[in-house]
């Protein structure tokens, strides 16, 4: 199910709007900087991690296809990024999951409303902003990895296609 809102839900929304969006278009994808490797397996809902492997593998997944259509539309086209908004924020699911208070939510919705509005953030196709570090930065590794981001963005496109 993470994956279906974390991962599919926004790659088909981004796809139904980016015929819309024309070149000053943004996409600001909410990551976390909660990631781990994709398992294909429990992408295509045939294997149940637990819930925060579900959690940082379709965050992740989300960053890869982010940076993926983020370059394939840099030029001209809407801007895509990924942004972990902080970690840790005092959200429902930080308090049940941690039983922490957490940070204040508007750490995380300054951000994402920068990244949607900011001339900062006007040439960040493709790339990850981490405001833990409150900067551009490099997500997992397999983000970076070509032949692994090919696989997840075609296993998301086949399912989205359904």
């Amino acid at each position: 199910m993470r994956f279906v809102v974390n991962t599919i839900a926004p790659y088909q929304l981004t796809q139904a709007l980016l015929p819309m969006l024309g070149a000053t278009g943004r996409v600001v994808n909410l990551s976390s900087a909660a990631q781990a490797s994709v398992n294909l397996d429990a992408l295509q809902g045939l294997r149940q991690p637990n819930d925060s492997d579900a959690y940082a593998q379709s965050k992740l997944a989300l960053t890869m296809w982010s940076g993926a259509l983020g370059m394939q539309y840099a030029q001209p086209g809407p801007m895509i990024v990924a942004v972990n908004p902080k970690s840790f924020l005092g959200s429902k699911m930080v308090k049940d999951a941690y039983c922490v208070a957490g940070n204040d939510l508007a750490l995380g919705a300054d951000i994402l409303i920068r990244a949607a509005l900011s001339e900062e953030f006007s040439h960040a196709h493709g790339l990850y902003f981490d405001n833990d570090l409150e900067s551009l930065a490099s997500p997992h590794p397999d983000a970076l990895n070509e032949a692994k981001v090919e696989q997840v963005v075609a296993v998301i496109e086949r399912l989205a296609a359904k």
